[in-house]
């Protein structure tokens, strides 16, 4: 079968999705676990963006040894010159290179015509040759572009040095039929299409975008590029594992593969939605807590006799945890580190004991502790790990003729214990303005969502929240057993990513750039 090369652009175009902000470390963490699930290129960033971004570029480059990192950058030269900074430390680094390509992002964002952009992509190509010969271009929008130009665009700039064409759908404009006979005309009619390797990049607007991204496939697209759970710019992107296990499952009519480690899936999955705040949904293909489920009573009945009548997937392809371990209030340390083992995670020994007091605390809570709970638990800590601020003691007062009052503790970024307390219309509205009394950070939140994690009255509650402040949203995530408590930890999380991105913001050297820098 045909080797499929998995571009997996997660950090980059995933990070895009509102509320997505990551940090550095937490890029890097992500970085590593795409590393272990064994795609063949992680895009780590847009390097002109942000000096944070840069710097993860950077220092995920460095760290990275068995994946080839890319970096996205426009096509102004003094952009392609800073990102090839950011990613020439690694290994088979990448260079992605984007320009748009149809007549209304030329006439409308460019103000330009095609003569001009071609002779601009072949340009910035030459010019970035001299850095490398790893260059992938990109025509946005190639979907809605003239399909003769796109020829001579992409003819032109494989002869000046790209080794990657990039097809994106930019706007999840195209069917399957549509991308498909799309590929299918590059390869009838661009002559030197054979001297790279040609790749699509598909989002899904209209729900698209990963029977596009196998349509490209199946028509001699040797390459794609998706996120981890489909996250990324307004719809999402096509969704990587949902692509890996199509062409798994299907050897017969695909015959292509890819070089996944299947058994990764699982677990990469639950550290993006955990580190993005973006969680998967319950009906979600391949990761969704129901993909393994069965209610009805005639697949339940199959399933007993023989899984294959009701799964076409076994859950340990994608290496959704099942352990053998059983563990309660009475389990000791041993046992919870070898549970989790088996789940998947590797925690520091800071990152172990934290957790382990958070599991023997929700154990004397809970009659039973499930995988569920364990899962929740670990994504909390976690997400506790690198704090500016960090919830200490929260109190409520509340009732039908009471008025909702909180009290809140938090432990400052300079070491020091700060409380104060507010009155609200309700607990958890309380709690936030409390919070906000000394934190000071302006917001607006715009979203606030409780789910049990499991059922029963002593359920583990999830609270996901996203706040905006300057049009940038920030997602928050906490879980507990008090769903006020709960709550003061998401408002928090958020508040925190906020802070870090502020202070990103400030070290950001600030220049006039001209958005038509370039143009012929």
């Amino acid at each position: 079968m045909d080797k499929v090369a998995v571009f997996d652009t997660t950090l980059r175009d995933g990070e895009q999705s509102p509320g997505a902000t990551l940090n550095i470390q937490e890029k890097i963490e992500i970085a590593r676990q795409l590393e272990k699930l064994r795609v063949d290129i992680i895009e780590a960033g847009f390097p002109v963006t942000s000096p944070g971004d840069f710097d993860a570029v950077r220092i995920i480059s460095q760290e990275v040894r068995r994946t080839s990192i890319c970096a996205l950058t426009d096509a102004k030269v003094q952009n392609i010159d800073r990102t090839w900074e950011a990613l020439k430390d690694g290994v088979d680094p990448l260079l992605h290179i984007v320009l748009s390509s149809s007549d209304i992002h030329i006439q409308e964002m460019l103000r330009s015509s095609r003569e001009q952009v071609l002779e601009w992509a072949v340009s910035v190509v030459r010019h970035a040759r001299r850095l490398t010969s790893n260059i992938e271009f990109s025509p946005m929008d190639a979907s809605r572009t003239e399909p003769a130009f796109l020829h001579r665009l992409l003819e032109a700039v494989i002869e000046a040095g790209a080794s990657v064409v990039n097809i994106p759908d930019t706007v999840g404009f195209a069917y399957p039929q549509e991308f498909g006979d799309l590929i299918s005309g590059i390869m009838e009619n661009v002559p030197n299409i054979h001297r790279v390797r040609l790749s699509v990049h598909c989002h899904d607007d209209l729900g698209m975008a990963v029977a596009n991204t196998l349509e490209a496939l199946r028509r001699g697209a040797r390459q794609f590029e998706g996120t981890i759970n489909g996250i990324g710019e307004r719809a999402g992107n096509a969704s990587v594992e949902e692509i890996v296990m199509a062409l798994r499952t299907r050897p017969s009519y695909f015959k292509l593969d890819t070089g996944v480690d299947t058994t990764q899936i699982f677990k990469t999955s639950r550290m993006v939605a955990d580190l993005t705040g973006i969680a998967v949904p319950p009906n979600k293909a391949i990761v969704g807590a129901n993909a393994f489920r069965h209610q009805s009573g005639l697949h339940q009945d199959g399933v007993l006799k023989d899984r294959a009548t009701f799964e076409i997937i076994d859950a340990a392809t994608i290496g959704a945890p099942s352990t053998s371990i059983v563990i309660g209030k009475h389990s000791g340390r041993h046992a919870f580190h070898s549970y989790i083992q088996e789940m998947g995670y590797e925690l520091s020994e800071e990152e172990m004991a934290r957790a382990f007091r958070r599991f023997k605390d929700l154990a004397d809570k809970k009659k039973e502790v499930t995988q569920r709970d364990v899962e929740s638990v670990l994504a909390d800590e976690l997400r506790m790990s690198d704090e500016t601020y960090h919830l200490d003691h929260v109190q409520v007062t509340c009732g039908d003729h009471a008025i909702p009052t909180a009290t809140v503790r938090l432990l400052a970024p300079d070491g020091e214990i700060k409380t104060d307390a507010d009155c609200g219309t309700g607990p958890v509205d309380a709690v936030y303005r409390a919070i906000n009394r000394i934190v000071g950070v302006p917001n607006k939140l715009i979203e606030f969502s409780v789910k049990s994690v499991t059922g029963g009255i002593d359920a583990l509650g999830e609270v996901t929240i996203r706040i905006q402040e300057d049009g940038r949203v920030f997602t928050g995530r906490g879980a507990d057993t008090d769903i006020v408590v709960a709550s003061a930890k998401a408002y928090l999380n958020a508040l925190n990513r906020l802070i870090a991105s502020q202070e990103g913001a400030s070290h950001k050297v600030r220049g006039k750039q001209d958005v038509t820098s370039g143009r012929r």
